[in-house]
């Protein structure tokens, strides 16, 4: 258990900081599972709507240090990838 000050505080902002993580992956999980049952349902532009949308909350996700940057890029890669083959 923390004893200081400061080590009190910095327990209680991880603690804080975990919660918004978590939540903020939790966001793009569902998002990316979105666009792949959307792909599933062969449903082009349902899928690109999707993944519109997707594109948006992992780059914000990738901005906020939620996702690393070439996590975000190869997520946002494949998914564009497999949009398009539904042609």
């Amino acid at each position: 258990m923390a004893n200081s000050k400061q080590a009190i505080k910095r327990a209680r902002q991880n603690s804080d900081r975990y919660k918004l993580r978590h939540a903020q992956r939790s966001v793009v999980r569902t998002a990316v599972k979105a666009v792949r049952a959307d792909i599933e349902s062969q449903d082009k532009t349902k899928a690109s709507e999707s993944l519109k949308k997707a594109q948006k909350i992992i780059d914000t996700a990738a901005s906020k240090n939620v996702l690393h940057k070439n996590a975000a890029a190869r997520t946002k890669s494949r998914l564009a990838k497999a949009v398009k083959e539904l042609s």
